[in-house]
Parts: C-alpha cells; sequence; structure tokens
C-alpha cells in the first residue's frame, strides 16, 4: 500500500505476522533478465483505483471537458518528468524507455483514445473518470481478443504486439483516472539501496522509475515475456523473474531473497551455504559482463583469420538498445511487420518512411536489411482482415501453404509500392549522416518470377520517385530473398540470376523440409533443424550461392546457438543474424575456432544420418 505521498510502505500482513524463518522454499516463474540477484525484499504495493460509481456528470460536459484537460496536461508532465530521469539511466535503457514515453504522448494528442473520451462526456453525459475508464477498457479488451484470435492461428509475434497495445491503452487510462481522483502513485526511491524490488505488477512507467544502481532484483507476481514491462527491464539489465505464482502472500518485507534470472527462481530466506553460492555466481557475473563489455570491440573472426559477420535480428524499434549494446554490426533481418500490427489502416509511405528512416540513422552506417511484409497463410490473419484484405486470407486445411508472403504481396502490389517507396526513401543521403547500406528482402519466395515480377515493381517505384526529385542512393538497395522452402534451397543457383543477396530462414526451412508444425504438440518432437535433410540443403544453397557470387547469410534461430554456428561456418557460411542477445556468446566461441575446427564438426555431423546422434555431435563441440 502506499501512503498519500506516494512512498511505498509495507502491508498489514507483513507488519504484523512476523514468520519464522526458512529455507529451501523456492518461488518459480518467468526468466525475463538472466542474471543473479540477492537482497532483502523490498515490497511496494498501491492504492487501487477508485471504484466509479456515478457515470454521469452532476457539473455538465463543459465542466468534465476542463478536468480532463487537466489530468491530461498532468499526466504529460509526468511523463516529462519521467523522461527527465532518463540521464540517469543507463546507455542501454534511454531509446527503449523514450520511445515507451513517445507512445503515451502521442495517445495523450489527438489520438483515437481522447476522441472518444471527449464524445462520451459530449454526447452521453458521462463524468471524465467515467468516460476514460470505459473507453479505454473497451480498446483494450478489442486489441485483447484480436491477440487470442492471432495467437490461436499461431502468430505469436503478432499477438505480442496487440497485447502490447492493450497494456499502453490500460495504462494511459490508469494514469488518467489517478490524475482526476487524486489517488497517488507509488516510488521507489525509498526503498534501501541493494533491495530486490518485489511487486504484485510492475508496469512500463514503472520500470522508468527504477534505479539501476539501487534495485538488486526485480521479481512480479504478474507480467510476461512480451511485454513491455519485459522488455524495458531487460534493457536496464536487472535480474528480473515475472509471473510469479502467488508472491505476494508470499515472501515478506526484508526477507533475504535470491533470485536466479537464468532458472526463473527466488529462493526465500536461503542459507548461508545458498547465499555464498548465489554471492560467488553474481561475482562471476560481473567479470562476464566486463568481458563481454571488451568483446563487443573485439572483431568476430576465427583464430585462423577468417572474418564472421555477426548482425541482429529486429522485431521491435524498442529492440534497439539491446541491439547495439551486444556489438551487433548490423541488422541483418528487420521484420516490418510492427508497422502493420497494431492499426486499423495500412501504413502510409510517409509514416513508413520516418520509420525505417529513424532505425537506419539510428544504426549510423551499418548495415540494415529490411524484410517487407510477411505475412498470408497463418501469419497476420486477423490483422488483414482488420486492414481490408480479407480476400488474401486463406481459410483452407493448409494456410501455410497458401498466399503468404512475396505471393501475397504480388496480390496487392500497392501494399509492396508503399513500402518499397519508404524503404528507398529512408536510404536517401542525409547531410551529416553517414550514408546507411540499406538491403530490402523478399519473404518466401520459391521461383525465379517472383523475383522477377517484384523486381518490375521495384523500378516502376524507383522512376516514379526520381520524377518526383528525390535523389536517391547510387547504387540503389540490392534487391534479396528469404530463402525458406526446399524448392528454393534446390534452385539457389537459379534464383541468384535475378535476385542480389539470399537470407537463409531455417525455421520455416526445417517446417518446410521434415513437414512439421512445431506448434504443434503432437508432432514438435519431430521438429530438428540439426536433420540431415536440413543440414543438406543448407549446404547446397551456400554451395550455389558461392559459385553465383551472391551473399548469403543465416537469419534464423539456429544463428543463435554458438556450437551451430560453428557447423554452419563448416558448412560455407560467413554471415549470421541473430537475437542480439545471443551475440557476444556466438563471438566468444567464434574467436576460440579455427576453420579446421569447424570443418572437422562438419565431416563428422554429414556422415551422420540420425539427428539425435547430430544433436549429441554438436553439443559435445568445443566443451
Amino acid at each position: 500500500m502506499t501512503e498519500a505521498s506516494g512512498r511505498p510502505t509495507r502491508s498489514r500482513s507483513a507488519r504484523s505476522s512476523r514468520r519464522s524463518p526458512r529455507s529451501g522454499v523456492f518461488l518459480q516463474g518467468k526468466a525475463i533478465t538472466p542474471g543473479m540477484g540477492l537482497g532483502p525484499a523490498g515490497r511496494v504495493e498501491e492504492l487501487p483505483l477508485p471504484d466509479i460509481t456515478e457515470r454521469y456528470s452532476a457539473i455538465g460536459p463543459e465542466a468534465e471537458g476542463v478536468r480532463l484537460d487537466e489530468a491530461i496536461a498532468r499526466a504529460l508532465h509526468q511523463i516529462e518528468k519521467m523522461r527527465d530521469r532518463l540521464v540517469g539511466l543507463p546507455e542501454e535503457g534511454r531509446e527503449e524507455i523514450a520511445s515507451l514515453l513517445m507512445v503515451y504522448e502521442r495517445m495523450l494528442g489527438p489520438s483515437r483514445l481522447l476522441r472518444q473520451v471527449r464524445s462520451r462526456i459530449a454526447d452521453d453525459g458521462l463524468c471524465a473518470e467515467a468516460a476514460v475508464s470505459e473507453v479505454t477498457h473497451e480498446l483494450a479488451l478489442q486489441v485483447s481478443r484480436m491477440a487470442e484470435a492471432v495467437a490461436r492461428e499461431n502468430n505469436t509475434q503478432e499477438a505480442d504486439a496487440n497485447l502490447r497495445l492493450a497494456g499502453e491503452f490500460e495504462e494511459i487510462g490508469r494514469r488518467l483516472v489517478r490524475n482526476l481522483t487524486g489517488i497517488s502513485y507509488r516510488a521507489f526511491s525509498s526503498l534501501p539501496p541493494g533491495s530486490v524490488l518485489v511487486a504484485e505488477q510492475l508496469r512500463p512507467a514503472d520500470v522508468a522509475m527504477i534505479d539501476p544502481a539501487r534495485i538488486a532484483a526485480v521479481v512480479t507476481q504478474g507480467g510476461g515475456g512480451a511485454d513491455h514491462t519485459a522488455i524495458l527491464l531487460r534493457a536496464l539489465d536487472i535480474p528480473a523473474i515475472l509471473a510469479v505464482p502467488n508472491l505476494m502472500a508470499q515472501v515478506q518485507e526484508g526477507e533475504m531473497l535470491v533470485v536466479d534470472g537464468h532458472l526463473g527462481t527466488v529462493t526465500l530466506s536461503p542459507n548461508e551455504t545458498e547465499l555464498r553460492l548465489a554471492a560467488e555466481s553474481a561475482q562471476r557475473e560481473v567479470k562476464e559482463k566486463r568481458a563481454f563489455g571488451r568483446l563487443k570491440r573485439l572483431p568476430a573472426q576465427l583464430q585462423s583469420g577468417e572474418d564472421i559477420e555477426l548482425s541482429a535480428n529486429l522485431e521491435l524499434p524498442a529492440e534497439m538498445p539491446m541491439l547495439m549494446r551486444n556489438g551487433a554490426k548490423g541488422i541483418g533481418l528487420l521484420r516490418s511487420e510492427f508497422l502493420f500490427g497494431e492499426r486499423e489502416d495500412l501504413p502510409d509511405e510517409d509514416g513508413q518512411t520516418e520509420a525505417y528512416r529513424a532505425i537506419v540513422q539510428a544504426m549510423d552506417g551499418r548495415p540494415v536489411t529490411i524484410r517487407v511484409l510477411d505475412w498470408g497463410g497463418e501469419k497476420g490473419r486477423a490483422c488483414m482482415r482488420r486492414l481490408g484484405l480479407a480476400e488474401q486470407v486463406a481459410d483452407g486445411d493448409n494456410p501455410a501453404l497458401g498466399l503468404r508472403g512475396v505471393r501475397l504481396l504480388l496480390r496487392v502490389p500497392e501494399v509492396l509500392e508503399t513500402q518499397f517507396a519508404a524503404i528507398l526513401r529512408a536510404a536517401e543521403p542525409a547531410e551529416g549522416v553517414p550514408p546507411g547500406r540499406v538491403r530490402i528482402l523478399l519473404p518466401m519466395v520459391t521461383s525465379s518470377d517472383e523475383i522477377v515480377d517484384a523486381r518490375e515493381i521495384y523500378d516502376r517505384v524507383v522512376r516514379r520517385l526520381k520524377r518526383k526529385g528525390h535523389k536517391l542512393p547510387d547504387p540503389l538497395p540490392p534487391l534479396g530473398i528469404m530463402v525458406e522452402t526446399p524448392a528454393a534451397a534446390l534452385t539457389v543457383d537459379t534464383l541468384a540470376r535475378h535476385a542480389d543477396f539470399m537470407a537463409l530462414g531455417t525455421n520455416d526451412l526445417t517446417m518446410y523440409t521434415l513437414a512439421v508444425d512445431r506448434a504443434d504438440s503432437m508432432v514438435a518432437d519431430r521438429y530438428s533443424p540439426l536433420h540431415p535433410g536440413v543440414l543438406r540443403l543448407i549446404a547446397a544453397s551456400a554451395d550455389s550461392a558461392l559459385r553465383a557470387r551472391r551473399p548469403i547469410s543465416v537469419c534464423g534461430e539456429m544463428a543463435s546457438d554458438p556450437r551451430v554456428v560453428a557447423l554452419l561456418i563448416g558448412l560455407g557460411l560467413r554471415s549470421f543474424s541473430m537475437n542480439s542477445a545471443s551475440l557476444p556468446r556466438v563471438k566468444r566461441l567464434i574467436r576460440t575456432l579455427t576453420l579446421e575446427d569447424c570443418d572437422q564438426l562438419r565431416r563428422q555431423v554429414m556422415l551422420e544420418t540420425d539427428p539425435v546422434v547430430i544433436r549429441d555431435l554438436v553439443r559435445q563441440f568445443a566443451t
């Protein structure tokens, strides 16, 4: 519970009932940020929002409008104070939190949310609290239901994006209602240094108020791995575990805790041995992080001298700080779906240009590969219907074999034209900004005619932009393809005549090669990227690209495993894009190997036919 000042206080149960010391009690939650943290529990609770018992205004719409404007102004001032605090945060977390605050500010501007709130006040006679509460609840519920729908289609990326949007609506609603009713916020500044922050729920705006130098770890009862809170905690690099069942009923104020952000466990009242081991582990991690910091500045190079290119996949702009912190040499796969998933209409050319340009300029001259919209089949179906593309939604028995990727885009060329134009404009030279090396990637290509048709659209867009006076980069951004099916992998030599580069999407390549949907629990155990059939397709693709003198990279999950990367190097690959958290560990192993080591692993693996034996060979490599 919080006092009127907003300072955290102990709950009544924590003050009145002190349980006897205990040891060996473990709680399990969702590991968010890897790391070991230990310290006394600092319980932080907040006063609940008041029940709105009177929906209709007793003072009239005009006066309610004034109250709403004052609450909005107060909320904007609070957001500005949070932005001022960013100066004191680690560099990695600043951009992440700043981008979220910008979202809040947009919602508090001339947004759909506030238009509906003002309409409820003016047309329905509601008081400001009721109007805010009802509208934000309805909007959050709407996108949450959309998240549930796309989750049933196994599109976790789109589902997570909708859940984040629902959380943003809810946060703005809470903030405005608190400002309208005078209910105070919680604060964390009074927690003793070295505390483990324990809360029922931690919202993104709360994370913006945390000082990582004072907090040893964070544990909450609610939350999940894909929400804004998790993203921000990872950016601040605070050991964190979310979604711990019944947490608040089990942890006492001041009780010593050991938080294992690797395993997702919380040890209550650890004994001396557990404390010592946790402290030793935390010290090792500090040394490892320092080593990773030094590693960031070193090249990804085999001991035998060969350079390996390590880039990062980017799902959301908010992940940029983590990418830069971990030393990515570029963005090997920018998934552009984030621009489409949270909208009621298709993003226009200017809006897309602004989004891409911000990312390209933030990379400061490093290469950025932007994949155009990869929807269709089982991906993005609910959003496609919402955006007016219902005719292209496949409802057959095998949506993954239907209209998706470049097939879909060629059916709606106006979407592809807009995206091409926005990427080309984002790549335009800018005064005082290093030229960005932008590349464009076509998804789910299976035959050369798809590349030819897409390139005709690309060339048409180039001519249009030049006529309008745009100074496009010279040379133009190269046009490449994703190799995600056996058909593409087996015809790379033919596709290379029309594509400027290739990227192996090993997730889909594995699925289509083995006819296994890893989201289907009945056959998920059959999904293995180390299956001999998949490895032979990868080897054939790499060999064909090399003979055609076309760059080829790997951007699937295989690139996130250091030992698998060693095998892929043996198969002829030299460029990899992965989730940014994997970059330091992949680079560390690469710098200990020679090309002969990788080739020896390849020879051993390619003699085997059993995926289990191959997996064990890879696991035992370089141990």
